[in-house]
């Protein structure tokens, strides 16, 4: 059994599926078992990307194009499905995922560019589809922030989901563009238990800082909503209805719901950190996991894989559904208004003075 790490969530670094060579921990019996594993450090590094708005066809997915400012995260989340888009570059989706992140130093001149363009259509642009927008590093770097800036100029419509209390800083925007109808925000919340959160979601804001950016978010006029994302069978369900009265109570006046998901490499690193941080309950998960996935650790059928199918699946979506009735967290999505898109007049101007491939 590999060993914890502290503020880690993977415990191990396996190599991706794409690499040639295959690296694995292995223990030669030097080791002292007690001897706690040495800090890990994270580093940042920039990418310089050509474009910043990502589309996808996915049917099941809500949005045709994103943005993420940026890859990996520092958070830890052991069950995040955004692991194995590390294995692209090379990398494990286990600790490298955690501790390599990379940002997009341009990102708010390349989002000038693109939405500059003649032939841009203006819809709504989704804001942290694949992992977290308000990384640690944030902080430092305003990378969201200043995406965040560009969209306002525009006029932009957006929406953005997060696991971080930092979403507040920019209650300013948020707001504004939310009374405009040009924003909206999620903030996932996958349980209350303080201790749970810590080894399953090492580095993201604890629960009651989530709940706290629910409140400032919708004090400034944002709409918020709240995602108990993901609902992992045996570990946390029977936090959902404690969760949206939460959520609800702070401010949230919308709620969605993600069955666990085990693709790729996650499966294995999902395993691993239940045996080691909850072995008392680690069969019982993996069976019910399976109940909802046909039998299997993961279902990739576009047509259920959010949710999950059988009876247990059946009982998740049964409870959220009588949850969000009884909590008023189940009226009309709010929609986002693309009509007030324009091109600000000192846009073009700037862009002619970037050399973006310099």
């Amino acid at each position: 059994m590999n060993k914890a790490i502290n503020g880690r969530g993977a415990r191990s670094n396996a190599s991706g599926r794409y690499e040639a060579d295959r690296r694995e921990a292995w223990d030669d019996g030097w080791t002292d078992q007690d001897e706690a594993a040495p800090p890990l450090r994270t580093t940042l590094s920039p990418e310089h990307a050509r474009t910043i708005i990502a589309r996808n066809t996915s049917p099941d997915v809500g949005f045709d194009r994103s943005i993420n400012p940026y890859k990996g995260c520092e958070h830890g989340c052991i069950y995040c499905y955004a692991r194995p888009s590390h294995a692209w570059m090379g990398l494990s989706p286990g600790l490298d995922f955690e501790s390599r992140i990379f940002f997009k130093p341009h990102a708010a001149r390349l989002l000038e560019q693109e939405l500059s363009k003649p032939r841009y259509v203006c819809r709504r642009i989704h804001i942290g589809g694949n992992t977290d927008p308000y990384q640690p590093v944030e902080r430092e770097t305003k990378s969201t922030r200043s995406i965040l800036e560009v969209m306002q100029r525009f006029k932009q419509p957006f929406s953005i989901i997060t696991k971080s209390v930092l979403i507040a800083r920019d209650a300013d925007i948020l707001g504004d563009m939310g009374r405009q109808g040009l924003a909206s925000a999620f903030v996932s919340i996958t349980t209350l238990d303080r201790k749970l959160a810590r080894a399953m979601e090492p580095r993201a804001s604890t629960p009651a800082k989530r709940l706290e950016a629910i409140s400032r978010l919708a004090e400034a006029g944002c709409p918020v909503g709240v995602g108990f994302a993901p609902v992992i069978p045996g570990l946390n369900d029977h936090e959902l209805e404690a969760v949206l009265e939460a959520a609800q109570k702070a401010g949230a006046t919308s709620a969605m719901y993600v069955t666990l998901r085990l693709p790729l490499e996650i499966k294995d690193l999902f395993r691993e950190w239940l045996a080691d941080a909850r072995p008392d309950r680690a069969a019982r998960v993996m069976s019910l996991i399976r109940q909802t996935r046909g039998g299997k650790d993961y279902d990739p059928d576009w047509s259920q894989r959010m949710k999950g199918t059988g009876p247990v699946a059946e009982l998740i979506a049964a409870r959220f559904k009588a949850a969000v009735k009884r909590y008023g967290l189940d009226g009309p999505r709010h929609t986002l208004d693309v009509t007030q898109f324009r091109i600000p007049a000192d846009a073009r101007p700037q862009l002619d003075l970037f050399d973006l491939a310099s």
